[in-house]
């Protein structure tokens, strides 16, 4: 038997509509590990090199020949700015030119996309509204309706299926809330928030992947 989800409107009451989630793509099995790599992916992605260290030929000063080559009683010396002196360059530093990024298998990544769906909806983090339609473009509006859904005030991530202005304008001041939408949608934006708080018609398109293509192309 396939598991039904209740329909919320936005007063927070239960609608007489329910939504049957499909079990291809709520339903499959959850490996760590898997939705692990697929996380270090995404993170690594994101990630942005900002340590610079200076190499010799960048640190200021130093183009004379310190003493002559012999007769001094002292090591050898070429310049001021070698690794081996201080305030010289330094060997092997964080350079801003590191690529951090990863890559990973399409199947892979597609699996996990998968499996943290599962997840939210064998823990019952799911909660699905009939729209969010607002009378005023006011981010009191979309407080007034998150505080009776049922959320108990944890982070949320907000999933509509088409991508909305008028939404994420409405609810980028509110901590603790992410406005994605289902083609942008990724396993790291899912597992990053308590609840996924999705629209009725954001869930219908979910539950109507079955092409490797569109999972694909909803996951990316």
């Amino acid at each position: 038997m396939n598991p039904k989800i209740a329909i919320y409107n936005k007063s927070g009451r239960t609608t007489e509509k329910d939504v049957t989630l499909n079990p291809d793509i709520f339903g499959v099995e959850i490996k760590d590990q898997l939705i692990g790599e697929a996380i270090q992916y995404y993170q690594m992605n994101k990630k942005k090199p900002h340590a610079h260290t200076k190499i010799r030929s960048e640190v200021r000063g130093g183009g004379v020949k310190p003493w002559r080559q012999k007769g001094t009683g002292k090591a050898r010396a070429g310049s001021i700015r070698s690794p081996i002196w201080r305030g010289g360059g330094v060997t092997f530093g964080p350079r801003p030119n590191r690529n951090f990024s990863l890559k990973i298998n399409k199947k892979v990544k597609k699996k996990a996309f998968l499996m943290a769906l599962s997840s939210k909806a064998k823990d019952k983090e799911i909660v699905v509204v009939d729209n969010l339609k607002v009378d005023k473009p006011k981010t009191k509006e979309m407080v007034k309706i998150l505080n009776k859904l049922p959320l108990k005030k944890k982070s949320v991530l907000l999933v509509v299926s088409r991508p909305s202005k008028k939404i994420s304008r409405i609810a980028r001041n509110i901590p603790n809330l992410l406005v994605s939408n289902v083609k942008s949608l990724n396993t790291l934006e899912l597992l990053s928030y308590k609840y996924l708080l999705i629209t009725k018609a954001a869930i219908d398109e979910l539950n109507g992947i079955k092409k490797e293509k569109q999972i694909e192309k909803a996951k990316d």
